[in-house]
């Protein structure tokens, strides 16, 4: 018979990252795990460090827009917008309505195409195939419409301070009348496939849980941080500023 000494174990040390396929960006994790319970990690961050703020330091506003961009590469034009807006509001400049609705048109396709791709790997992390194929089908319809607007499929440098590069396509309303029919009935569908399924509920309900104090100290926003239990959203803070 086993003594009790003999059936004790020992922390494991793994390694994830930083070049591993669970991560979706380069990041190192040191994990300790017992069995298949993680005891302790360490994170290792800056491997995607780009130097772009000293890289804005020696450029004019208008230079910097491609530059953030691929601050996150899935959510470029908000991104654009950021800046954009805020050397507008130095500036006091007042920027035509068909841009800012082309601005926000944009935008709002952006959030959506990048739920989709949050929606999709996180659910295949969790292990499940077939949400991320049906995420990615309908976040290539939303890249489409990008790339015949600014040219680029991502990456787009399109926006400008004071308005937009130029103006959208001919087609351009009919492009997102046609494309968000399919990306709405698929959301329905993922909601259906993942929302109440009770493996993926078992592998990330309580895991990784953040109190609002916490939250808040973190800078977290979005569904983080009400997820939390604070309730702030910051466009609708911006909004009543």
């Amino acid at each position: 018979m086993a003594t009790k000494k003999q059936l004790d174990s020992l922390d494991l040390m793994v390694n994830v990252g930083p070049q591993h396929p669970a991560t979706h960006g380069v990041f190192r994790m040191v994990l300790w795990i017992d069995g298949e319970r993680i005891v302790d990690v360490e994170p290792h961050i800056g491997y995607l460090h780009r130097g772009s703020e000293k890289l804005c330091e020696n450029e004019q506003y208008s230079q910097i827009i491609t530059l953030f961009d691929r601050l996150d590469y899935v959510a470029n034009f908000n991104n654009e917008l950021v800046v954009c807006m805020a050397a507008e509001k130095l500036m006091g400049a007042e920027v035509p309505e068909r841009a800012q609705y082309i601005r926000t048109i944009l935008c709002e396709l952006n959030r959506i195409a990048s739920h989709m791709l949050f929606y999709g790997t996180f659910v295949l992390d969790a292990g499940a195939i077939t949400p991320v194929l049906y995420a990615f089908r309908e976040r290539e319809r939303i890249q489409a419409i990008f790339e015949a607007t600014s040219g680029a499929r991502m990456m787009h440098n399109y926006f400008r301070i004071g308005g937009v590069k130029e103006d959208v396509p001919e087609d351009f309303a009919q492009r997102i009348t046609t494309s968000l029919g399919p990306v709405k009935a698929t959301i329905e569908e993922a909601d259906r496939l993942v929302t109440f399924n009770e493996i993926f509920l078992a592998r990330s309900r309580d895991v990784g849980t953040i109190d609002g104090k916490t939250a808040v100290a973190l800078g977290l926003t979005g569904p983080n941080m009400r997820a939390s239990g604070v309730d702030f959203d910051v466009r609708r803070a911006l909004h009543a500023v």
